[in-house]
């Protein structure tokens, strides 16, 4: 009876074989007649109940089926691989392949890697520190007085601090004394002069650090002021520094990013983290200092501000009064690439526009 069964499994398999026409086909027939779960693999399983000399005869037929099967299949797949034809398949292999749209770096981010490059390359180092600030790093560490115009609320977004009461909860034993005095103001940093305290915090002198960043600012945005933007600090902290040295620094870093010579001008201003303090322009880029209309006739374009870091700031980072120098300059990374690719709105970086990135 099992013999019968196998035979029969055996003259069909070979007759579906012949009949296949792709590689899908074959393959599924070799599941419905070799599988776990065929009909051959069930006799098999028979072979248990019947007598020792039964089992030795379907046994030996079996095993030889089994053996012819699996070289017709195999002998089919290979077949199949070879005559497969491209033009049947409609696929022409020399037709070249679709262009896969790539992105690419947001021209700020471009910007900031250019410049960071440069001031590597002048032996700085990239400082970095946290975007949500307590007050007394974003203002009082500063020397900023407790009424300066930049704490009012036209200016600064303040977040919701923790009360006293939901200080006392989230503390451990062993600090809730001291939680109970704590009453700090949380705010969404204002510049990122921030950087410059938490770093001298833990550095000594001498150092000469950058730290570009995001700031946020509450005001109402226009062509040339957005509510978040870019900044870009820098910091140099030694015995002997000079503003000789921060003009030097500040003439061959925008020589470097504008690839021409640009001259450097400071004006006499006013900041608290700084004294003496500067407004500094570079020349015209347009008019090379000739005077023209991007620069109203002056051949000056207004850059940024800049000074040299006032004591208190030292001492408020953790240094001895009147121990170091150091000068501190910064400006906007988006008022930077206005400069370099003549973009008349601020607001075109943030806007999302793809017409707009594109360009770059």
């Amino acid at each position: 009876m099992l013999k019968e069964q196998i035979e029969k499994i055996e003259k069909e398999a070979l007759g579906r074989i012949q009949a296949v026409k792709t590689v899908e086909e074959i393959l599924q027939l070799e599941i419905e007649y070799l599988g776990r779960k065929s009909d051959f693999v069930g006799i098999l399983r028979q072979l248990k109940d019947v007598s020792a000399e039964e089992k030795r005869e379907v046994g030996k037929l079996a095993n030889a089926v089994k053996i012819q099967l699996q070289e017709k299949f195999e002998q089919a797949k290979q077949k199949m691989a070879v005559s497969f034809d491209a033009q049947a398949e409609k696929i022409d292999v020399t037709i070249p392949a679709r262009e896969i749209p790539l992105g690419h770096l947001h021209p700020l981010t471009q910007i900031q890697n250019d410049l960071e490059d440069i001031f590597i390359s002048m032996g700085f180092e990239i400082a970095d520190g946290p975007e949500v600030e307590d007050e007394f790093h974003n203002f009082d560490a500063l020397n900023m007085p407790k009424n300066h115009p930049a704490r009012d609320m036209q200016d600064t977004f303040w977040l919701k601090s923790q009360t006293n009461a939901d200080k006392k909860r989230t503390c451990t034993d062993e600090t809730q004394t001291g939680a109970d005095n704590v009453d700090e103001q949380i705010l969404m940093r204002t510049h990122t002069s921030n950087v410059q305290i938490r770093y001298m915090e833990t550095h000594q002198p001498p150092f000469r650090i950058i730290a570009p960043g995001r700031i946020f600012r509450n005001e109402s945005t226009d062509s040339t002021h957005e509510h978040t933007f870019h900044q870009f600090e820098a910091l140099v902290v030694g015995d002997d520094i000079s503003v000789g040295n921060f003009k030097f620094v500040a003439q061959e870093f925008f020589s470097k990013f504008f690839e021409k010579d640009v001259a450097v001008r400071l004006r006499p201003s006013f900041f608290p983290f700084t004294e003496p303090s500067f407004e500094f322009d570079i020349s015209c880029l347009v008019c090379d200092g000739k005077g023209c209309s991007a620069c109203r006739g002056a051949g000056w374009l207004e850059i940024g501000g800049a000074g040299m870091v006032n004591q208190n700031v030292f001492v408020a980072a953790g240094y001895p009064r009147n121990k170091y120098q150091g000068f501190a300059w910064g400006f906007g990374l988006e008022r930077l690439a206005m400069m370099k690719y003549k973009i008349d709105d601020i607001r075109h970086f943030h806007g999302g526009d793809l017409r707009f990135l594109k360009q770059f």
